[in-house]
Formats: C-alpha cells, sequence, structure tokens
C-alpha cells in the first residue's frame, strides 16, 4: 500500500503520558514518546504499552469535538480522569470518538482524548479530522427511520431511543422516524407517500418482518418509478439506490445475524453511521405470471412451511411457538410429491458444499465473479412433461419428480444464534445464485440427522437423501396440482378429509399441500416460479468479518 502523506502531527497528552499523534488520510495514529523516568499514575490502569503504535481508520471515527477542559474537571464528586496540573499545562483537549471491535462481531463506541498546549493547535486537530469525515461520501446524512412497537419483545422504542438514537446524535446524522401502527404500514408509506430523494438511507427497527416489509416497499416502488412489470418473472428488476439499514428489536434477526455476525443494535447502528454498503440477492416468486413476494433469506415448503403455519395458529403462545410446532410438525413426518425444475448456475466460482465463506464486504470474489457473469437475458423456462424420469435434463434446466419432507431455498447462509452455520454455510450474499436443498423422504431418524446436522460442524449434505444444488431459477409443482385451476390453498385447507389429517397426525394419509414459507410469511400457492435477481438491494453493513483478524490481539486498534 503506497504510504500516505501526513495531514497533521503534534506532541499530545493522553493519559498523562506524552504521545505522538499523527493524522493522514487513512489513519489517526499515536505512539507513547519514551522517557527516562515513567511516571504511573498510582493504582490506575494504563491501556497503551509504551513504545507501541495504536490507531484507527479514519472511515471508523464516528465524530470529533472539542473539550471544555475546566467543566470536566471541576469538582463535581465524580472520579476525575486527568490530574489537575496536567490539565493546568495542556488546557485544551479534544475527543475523538471511533468504533472498537469486541468479541464474537460486536462492535462499540470507543473514546480517546488528546490534550493540547494551544487553543489554536486543539481546533487544528478537530477541524482536520472534520475535514475527512466530510470527504467520506458513503456516510449517511438524513435517514428515514421506521419503528416497530409490537415487534418480538415490543422493546423496539426503547431500544432505538436508549442505543441508536444518541449514536446518530454524537455522528450528525438527522432522521425522520416513524412508528409504525400496523401491519405493512412501512411497506405501503414507502411504495406511495415516502420522499425518498431527500434521504440517504432507510432504516428498520424490528425484525426480519419488519425488513421484509422495507424490501417489498422500497424495490415495489424503484420498479414502478422505473416501468418494469413485477408480474412477469422474466423482467430484470432495477437495483434500489437506497441502502436499507437494520436495528434488530424482533422475534427473529436471522438477516442481521448472516450479515453482520451478531444481534446487537449498537453494532448495527455503527455499520449504519461508517456507511458500510453490503449488496443483496433477492428473489422473486411468482404464480402464473402473478407477482407474490420478494424473498431474500428462506423459502421452505414441507418442513418448514407446516412449521410456520401451524406456529401462526399458537401465536398466543410468544416465541415459544416456534419450538413447539417444530416438535409437533417432525412428529408427523409429512413428506410432499411434486416436480422441482431448476437452472444450475454453471461457469460460477464456489459450490454449496465447499468451505469458502462470504467474505465482508465488497471483497468476496466469489460474489465478485459470478456477479460479472449473471445474464442479462432471461434463461428459456422449461415446459415439464408429465413423462419425465426422477431426474432429467430439459433445456438446460434440470428435473427432478420425488417426495419430499422439505425443498429449501437458501439466499444466504440463514444462519442463527440457534444454527451459527445456517441452512447452507457456503450460501453468498450477493453472487446472483440460490442454493436449492432438497431432502427426499426417509426415516425419522435421518431427518433428525439432517437437522442435528445444522448445529454442528459437519457436512450437512453429506447424506444421501440430501441434494443441494447452486441455480439461478426453480420452479415447482405439486404432483396433484390442478394446473391452471389450482385452488387457494386456504380454501384447500378447508376440504374435510384434508382438515382431518391435518388436525389428526396420526392419521398415515399425507395432505397434498404443504405452504410455501416465504421469509416467515406464509404464500397462498404451492406452484410457484421463483428467480434470482443479483445485487438488487444494498444494507448498511459489511458481511461478517474474519475473526482471527482482531479477535487474537489484547487490543484490537493496536497497529
Amino acid at each position: 500500500m503506497e504510504k500516505q502523506p501526513r495531514l497533521l502531527a503534534s506532541q499530545l497528552l493522553l493519559k498523562n503520558s506524552l504521545f505522538e499523534v499523527s493524522l493522514n488520510r487513512v489513519l489517526l495514529t499515536w505512539k507513547e514518546i519514551a522517557t527516562k523516568k515513567k511516571r504511573v499514575s498510582g493504582g490506575i490502569h494504563h491501556p497503551f504499552k509504551v513504545g507501541t503504535s495504536h490507531g484507527v481508520s479514519v472511515s471508523e471515527i464516528l465524530a470529533v469535538r472539542e473539550l471544555d477542559v475546566d467543566s470536566e474537571t471541576k469538582d463535581d464528586g465524580r472520579w476525575q480522569k486527568m490530574p489537575q496540573k496536567s490539565t493546568e499545562a495542556y488546557p485544551y483537549a479534544f475527543t475523538v470518538s471511533y468504533v472498537e471491535r469486541a468479541w464474537q462481531h460486536r462492535w462499540r463506541c470507543s473514546d480517546v482524548t488528546f490534550h493540547c498546549l494551544e487553543g489554536a493547535l486543539c481546533q487544528q486537530w478537530v477541524q482536520t479530522i472534520r475535514e475527512q469525515l466530510t470527504a467520506l461520501t458513503s456516510r449517511p446524512k438524513h435517514l428515514l427511520v421506521y419503528i416497530n412497537p409490537y415487534g418480538g419483545k415490543q422493546q423496539g422504542e426503547r431500544i432505538y431511543e436508549q442505543k441508536v438514537a444518541p449514536l446518530f446524535t454524537l455522528a450528525s446524522i438527522s432522521t425522520h422516524v416513524i412508528v409504525t401502527e400496523h401491519a405493512n404500514h412501512a411497506r405501503d408509506h414507502l411504495r406511495t407517500e415516502a420522499e425518498l430523494k431527500k434521504y440517504d438511507g432507510v432504516v428498520c427497527v424490528g425484525g426480519d418482518g419488519m425488513f421484509s416489509e422495507m424490501v417489498h416497499g422500497l424495490v415495489s416502488r424503484t420498479q414502478r418509478d422505473n416501468g418494469v412489470d413485477q408480474n412477469s418473472p422474466e423482467e430484470k428488476l432495477v437495483p434500489c439506490t437506497l441502502r436499507i439499514g437494520i436495528i434488530p428489536a424482533g422475534s427473529t434477526d436471522c438477516i442481521c445475524y448472516a450479515t453482520v455476525g451478531i444481534n446487537d443494535p449498537v453494532t448495527s447502528a455503527l455499520h449504519i453511521i461508517v456507511g458500510d454498503a453490503q449488496p443483496m440477492d433477492v428473489c422473486s416468486v411468482h404464480h402464473n405470471n402473478t407477482f407474490l413476494r420478494y424473498s431474500v433469506s428462506l423459502l421452505g415448503y414441507g418442513f418448514y412451511g407446516d412449521v410456520l403455519a401451524d406456529s401462526e395458529r399458537k401465536r398466543w403462545m410468544g416465541p415459544a411457538r416456534y419450538d413447539f410446532s417444530g416438535f409437533k410438525t417432525f412428529l408427523t413426518h409429512h413428506y410432499y410429491e411434486g416436480t422441482v425444475s431448476f437452472l444450475p448456475a454453471t461457469d460460477i466460482l464456489g459450490t454449496p458444499r465447499d468451505k469458502t465463506r462470504c467474505r465482508a464486504g465488497s471483497r468476496c470474489f466469489i460474489c465478485q465473479h459470478n456477479g460479472q457473469l449473471y445474464s442479462e437475458d432471461a434463461p428459456e423456462i422449461c415446459e415439464t412433461d408429465t413423462d419425465v424420469s426422477d431426474s432429467e435434463y430439459k433445456g438446460g434446466w434440470r428435473v427432478i419428480r420425488g417426495k419430499f419432507l422439505a425443498i429449501n431455498a437458501a439466499s444466504m447462509s440463514c444462519a442463527c444464534p440457534r444454527s451459527p452455520k445456517g441452512l447452507s454455510p457456503a450460501a453468498h450474499l450477493a453472487d446472483g445464485t440460490t442454493d436449492l436443498i432438497l431432502v427426499r423422504k426417509c426415516s425419522r431418524f435421518n431427518f433428525l440427522r439432517h437437522l442435528l446436522r445444522h448445529t454442528s460442524k459437519y457436512d450437512q449434505f453429506d447424506m444421501n437423501f440430501v441434494e443441494v444444488h447452486r441455480v439461478r431459477r426453480f420452479r415447482f409443482t405439486p404432483r396433484y396440482c390442478q394446473s391452471d385451476s389450482e385452488l387457494d390453498l386456504r380454501e384447500n385447507g378447508k376440504r374435510l378429509f384434508s382438515q382431518i389429517c391435518r388436525d389428526h397426525p396420526a392419521c398415515s394419509c399425507s395432505p397434498a399441500y404443504s405452504s410455501w414459507n416465504c421469509d416467515g410469511e406464509i404464500l397462498p400457492h404451492a406452484a410457484i416460479e421463483v428467480g434470482v435477481h443479483c445485487q438488487l438491494i444494498k444494507l448498511f453493513a459489511r458481511g461478517i468479518e474474519e475473526q482471527p483478524v482482531f479477535e487474537d490481539l489484547p487490543n484490537p486498534c493496536v497497529v
């Protein structure tokens, strides 16, 4: 890397010791000046080792402010950070707030205060650092914030006011806050009323459902403004220009966990402040040339669809409903017969079973390479033949018929605290593909082995009844689908015998249809067509950083 010229360098006082402080366009560094007699403040821990250079990237400096030393050191009964003699010799000070990394991808805001001999020098430091921060054009200045007061443990407003808003104020970010009053409030507001040109990004305070609302509102608005027909599966969608931020405050925060590495509001707020940008793929779901929904994480048919459908009838149980419904669905062990057609992603780097993880930010070479290969023209749609074999190729598409316990499409790892690796550990956020996981009919014991693999370090696809494919498009048609006259699943569920089977799982008759779980929402149809739109949205996120880079160091800001 080319060495950057110094913008400013001075000897400043820090923690009662003299430091050589230097600033260039990339780094702010400070190194203690060795003296013959090392003065030690009685009993006060000194966090900086003599001779060691410490620093922080300019891009991760949150703010700088000049301090009133007299008000800081006056006798008010609090512990004094600086001895009175030192503040008399260095009567001017400024504080730099910056990002500091902690364990398990957690970020926090830390401060370092430098004391100067002269007021003019102090002001010069403050002004120079602010000029460098102003030059960071990727940072947001104005944000539109939606808060879901009902999601999770109903702590959205408290989390924002106590943990997030002070950080935005520190970074001089202005916000327009809207507390949602009903379901799809944020989606509808983004679609129609929001003056998006006034903002540098939109932020949701809530869970995955709130984030899905934001995606639908922003993507739909972008397509409408550009004259794109969302009902056409072959349309190439226009990428959104505004970035989306997520402050986790829901029952499930899978999106946040898979893109940042932790469900922590402060960490997410700091990613927003520094202006990170993580592109993400979005899947569009259609039925008979009619748009249904967008998906950014998981599309699940069979097991995960049944879990969601059952849990929706038990919302009174709170978050415990997912565990109860999951156990119940596992015991029923329903399988579903149908045809899966998919277009494999060819000439790409990476496979669903390799050890390559999606690296932080734009440095993921797989996302870069595969994104460039993303075709502008939609591939030819395969017409399913009733006489095809269990596995057959048709015009570049592969067709598989069988009985499945689960059909899952993971556009990201889908990692969460319970499953740190996720459903597809090697899935990438922005490579224009989704990992299609087919779990064929098997015994309960084998299916339990498959589920347990999600929490282990073993290859979860190394089972003869599980197969995984990296695809650009796929279709699913149930075995008993009535083609163009397919009934709505809700009406179908009212049929007498099907309802009896659902209410009494001991019955040996398996229902004809399951439900699709689309990012936590139930789709109204079982026969769907799915296409991946490469890097359609951008998040205020960096991706999951490599842990060894900073976790092995005693002080993460040591250069």
